[in-house]
């Protein structure tokens, strides 16, 4: 037997794909979680996760648009080695965000937030010349690994351990390792005439 469904009924089916709801958690809010800090604690932890996460996505997107962009005798190797940090500061930022979460606050997501948040300049649409692309990684870097050596110090300074960690463990010392990797790539190459 065969049964028919009428258009109102596919309707009604379709509606859930396009509910609106109002937010269980405005940002920048704290809900209370039972992990032993206090909650100006957490609110200051999050306020600066929240701009560390925004940098590190903002790396993160640089050096992808590096990778597609390179040109040049070195593309192949930095091709990779961008690559290969773009996996690392992905993981990086889900580190972060979840131990915002963690904490009870609510972490930014959206290229618009990360966009307006960020202190790492935005570079041109266009595509730039192999050392204007290592050094505007460079900086960026440096930007996040001051930012994240006064982050950590507040951190300890205030009780929270597990912050301090994650920022110390894992993101000073990630980004420590790839500003090595980027660095050895600024040379000073004598210069050559072709006869």
């Amino acid at each position: 037997m065969t049964t028919t469904i009428d258009a109102d009924e596919i309707n009604a089916r379709a509606t859930p794909a396009h509910q609106e709801a109002h937010e269980i958690q405005p940002f920048r809010h704290l809900v209370k979680m039972p992990i032993a800090l206090a909650h100006t604690t957490c609110a200051e932890s999050v306020e600066n996760l929240n701009q560390l996460l925004a940098d590190t996505i903002t790396l993160r997107d640089l050096y992808k648009k590096h990778h597609w962009q390179l040109a040049g005798l070195t593309f192949y190797q930095l091709h990779l080695l961008f690559d290969k940090h773009y996996d690392e500061q992905n993981a990086l930022i889900d580190a972060i965000a979840e131990r915002i979460q963690v904490l009870g606050g609510v972490s930014i997501a959206m290229a618009p937030d990360v966009a307006e948040m960020t202190l790492i300049p935005r570079p041109p649409k266009g595509r730039e010349a192999v050392p204007s692309q290592i050094s505007r990684l460079l900086h960026a870097h440096e930007i996040v690994l001051k930012e994240a050596r006064t982050m950590a110090r507040l951190a300890v300074n205030s009780g929270d351990d597990g912050t301090n960690d994650l920022i110390v463990s894992d993101v000073i010392r990630r980004n420590e390792l790839q500003v090595w990797f980027v660095a050895e790539h600024v040379v000073s190459a004598p210069l050559t005439h072709a006869k």
